[in-house]
């Protein structure tokens, strides 16, 4: 029987097991004191001696010395890769930043006013009206009627030598595409008394045409409305043929 005062021996495996657990339990973290918490850390960065600015001074000057015969006759504006900005150079001009126009460009009102595919230059007004007159467009060659031409079963004739859109063809070279436009407005005129009756005239109106259009000789405003009375001579461009105005009702009185 053992006695109290000493422990049993352990054995071997006993001893081993003990090591084991002992091995596989976590390493215990110590703990840090109140006086460790409350004392400033140490700065771990390499303090520098007043030696070390002393020696990069020298190491600064012995590099001058040493570049100060490299760039002799060398001027300073060209020294370590820097270019000479001339003074006589030419400046170079600027371009004016393109702006915002905001104006009507005319696209949609040429994709509605198409005929035949081809963009019209003119658009009827809204007063436009069809004339209750029978009017005649006499055409003379010279002394010679060589042809008479309708004008009142619509409110508007296009003058041209495209074929496509003109109510009244000119092949004449120098008169253009779209030329002028015969165009019956109404109108309302006023009397001495003041009072108003409506009247529907007709107007001849030139399109921008590069020779003009002529009444009576007179060669007449573009992109303007010039009224027409019965007897006025039309000619457009260099052509010689001669277009009389004339209305049925005044032919037959003279006829009469």
């Amino acid at each position: 029987m053992p006695s109290p005062t000493h422990s049993p021996k352990r054995s071997k495996n006993d001893r081993r097991s003990f090591r084991d657990e002992v091995s596989r339990s976590p390493p215990r973290r110590r703990r840090r004191s109140p006086s460790e918490d409350r004392a400033p850390r140490r700065n771990r960065s390499r303090s520098r001696s007043p030696d070390d600015g002393r020696r990069r001074r020298d190491d600064g000057n012995r590099r001058d010395r040493r570049n100060e015969g490299r760039f002799e006759g060398v001027p300073e504006s060209q020294r370590y890769g820097k270019q000479e900005q001339t003074e006589n150079k030419e400046a170079v001009p600027t371009i004016p930043k393109e702006q915002p126009n905001f104006e009507v460009s005319g696209a949609l009102a040429a994709e509605q006013n198409t005929y035949k595919g081809v963009v019209l230059k003119y658009s009827e007004p809204p007063e436009a009206r069809k004339p209750k007159g029978r009017y005649r467009l006499y055409v003379f060659k010279g002394k010679d009627q060589i042809d008479m031409l309708h004008i009142h079963r619509q409110s508007a004739f296009l003058i041209g030598r495209d074929r496509l859109v003109a109510d009244i063809p000119i092949d004449h070279p120098s008169c253009s595409k779209q030329h002028a436009v015969l165009q019956y407005r109404q109108i309302v005129d006023t009397d001495a008394i003041g009072q108003g009756t409506r009247t529907v005239k007709p107007y001849i109106i030139d399109l921008d045409a590069t020779n003009g259009t002529y009444i009576n000789g007179d060669r007449i405003p573009a992109s303007r409305y010039v009224e027409l009375k019965l007897g006025d001579t039309l000619k457009f461009g260099f052509s010689t043929r001669e277009y009389v105005l004339m209305s049925e009702d005044l032919v037959d009185e003279k006829g009469a």
